[in-house]
């Protein structure tokens, strides 16, 4: 199973006005205010990495060779807000829509996870089974959990003082790993 990364967020889960009102930067310097936007993305990436979970909403593709025999596919992206739709590749590469009624969605189990019944074999040998989804807390920055934001915060903040320095091999401050803790994901 090979999650692919399809589109991003349309917005970050801390803005920018915000961000520079925890940083306490009161000047409009372009050049400083696209080094802040830059931290507050790659502070989101970290943090959705530490806690394995997607933010703000994104579209995703997982692909797969095979169903499971079992018919119980767990997604390895979470939170689930909704599958868009899975195809079945033929031998000869075509793509053909399984209908909404021969699998059901879990969204609330961690992890997500879809039941199958009654679909067709793939005819490609690899990633013959292509669903498309939407993983993440929500849409807006309201959805996101207020003690991940603040991880971002904190993470932004490290980062925005000690540009240039090596900080160590602690890829997130320990104020931030323990933000991040009780919403972490369970690896399988």
């Amino acid at each position: 199973m090979i999650p692919i990364f399809i589109s991003g967020p349309a917005v970050e889960p801390i803005t920018l006005e915000e961000m520079k009102a925890y940083l306490r930067v009161d000047a409009d310097d372009a050049t400083q205010d696209d080094l802040i936007a830059g931290l507050i993305r790659a502070a989101r990436l970290m943090i959705e990495a530490a806690s394995r979970r997607i933010l703000i909403e994104q579209s995703w593709r997982v692909v797969m060779d095979r169903w499971p025999a079992d018919g119980t596919i767990l997604l390895p992206l979470s939170p689930l807000i909704a599958i868009d739709g899975i195809t079945v590749t033929d031998a000869s590469g075509n793509p053909s829509d399984v209908p909404a009624s021969a699998f059901e969605t879990d969204a609330l189990s961690d992890p997500p996870r879809i039941a199958v019944a009654d679909v067709p074999e793939p005819g490609k040998p690899r990633n013959g089974i292509s669903i498309a989804l939407r993983a993440g807390y929500g849409a807006t920055p309201e959805a996101v959990p207020a003690t991940l934001k603040l991880a971002i915060r904190i993470l932004v903040a490290q980062w925005f003082e000690n540009r240039g320095d090596v900080i160590g091999e602690q890829i997130l401050p320990p104020e931030a790993l323990a933000l991040v803790a009780p919403l972490q994901r369970v690896r399988l």
